[in-house]
């Protein structure tokens, strides 16, 4: 079976060094074999040149890399965007972690060519009460729709995001530095007038600060703009 070459195939590429590394940064996931991103990446696209529909429909898959794969495999094969997005609603509840659903988005090329029908089914996803498929939706948006016509679209539905957890707020900060380098003034009117809890935006603005794309002047005033709160220090 194809499920079982590949994982042999991931046996023989396993690196501990990297196995171990890359588990401290994917805290609960105790399933990693240990293979890198850009030998995964090699794979998924051997498959994607084979029967990847088998590989796609597999639902027993164990590991972490076998997930990244699936994930991969969506945004290499040849699928039409109706077929990516069937692929993708089984693949999205899968997604357990940061790394695989990073990954996993920025590799959904498609999404520039169909940008609305991929706003569309993304919209499923805003309100979910589930961590990662709510960091799918704003890394899509981080990834693909950053741009003119998107980001006031883009900032009113992050701003109806009320989630405490941390890989959402997380990807909601990374977000706002990125769309505060290709959108600035739109960014900076939403960061002075918004619905996001301290952290959340408090984190945005320690990674302004922290880009080598902004002024020194501009981050004097984006350290300005930070909330007070006693309980935490996000911006020395």
């Amino acid at each position: 079976m194809l499920k079982d070459e590949i994982r042999e195939n991931l046996y023989q590429l396993q690196d501990l060094k990297y196995k171990e590394f890359h588990s401290s940064l994917c805290p609960n996931v105790d399933n990693i074999i240990g293979v890198q991103i850009p030998k995964l990446r090699k794979i998924a696209t051997q498959i994607s040149k084979q029967n990847f529909k088998e590989y796609l429909q597999l639902e027993d898959i164990t590991f972490y890399e076998e997930k990244v794969i699936q994930g991969l495999l969506i945004g290499k094969a040849k699928l039409t965007i109706e077929e990516t997005k069937e692929y993708l609603k089984k693949f999205i509840p899968k997604i357990d972690n940061w790394a695989v659903c990073d990954v996993t988005c920025s590799n959904l090329k498609i999404t520039k060519k169909y940008q609305k029908e991929m706003w569309k089914f993304l919209e499923q996803y805003i309100n979910s009460k589930n961590e990662f498929e709510i960091r799918f939706v704003i890394v899509m948006y981080l990834d693909y729709y950053l741009n003119e016509q998107y980001i006031d679209k883009v900032l009113k539905n992050i701003d109806k995001i009320q989630s405490n957890k941390y890989y959402v707020q997380m990807a909601i900060a990374w977000l706002l530095s990125c769309a505060y380098i290709y959108q600035k003034e739109k960014t900076l009117k939403y960061l002075e007038h918004n619905k996001l809890d301290d952290f959340t935006y408090n984190k945005a603005l320690q990674k302004i600060i922290e880009s080598y794309r902004v002024t020194k002047e501009e981050k004097e005033i984006i350290k300005n703009m930070k909330r007070k709160n006693k309980k935490q220090t996000i911006i020395k």
